[in-house]
């Protein structure tokens, strides 16, 4: 039986992905959740959150990959760090 999955299980199954490359670093990050907006809220940790390669990170590693993959989803946040 093929069930669809939910945006969230698509969100967290981006995420894995992601996460041993931040992982091999010794960065890492967290699904907090997502917004009635369709925007995913993440938080950094580790060595991640003061990289001083952490917006290269964040926005060609993190976020294209959640978005490309989860064409539904209209941003990504990082909550404990400013971005877009």
């Amino acid at each position: 039986m093929n069930v669809e999955q939910t945006l969230e299980q698509r969100v967290l199954k981006a995420i894995d992905l992601i996460k041993p490359y931040l992982q091999e670093d010794g960065g890492d990050m967290e699904f907090i959740d997502i917004t009635s907006d369709n925007v995913v809220r993440i938080e950094l940790l580790g060595s991640c959150k003061s990289c001083n390669m952490n917006s290269f990170t964040f926005q060609n590693g993190i976020k294209e990959s959640i978005l490309r993959t989860v064409p539904e989803i209209k941003g990504v946040q990082a909550i404990n760090w400013l971005n877009e």
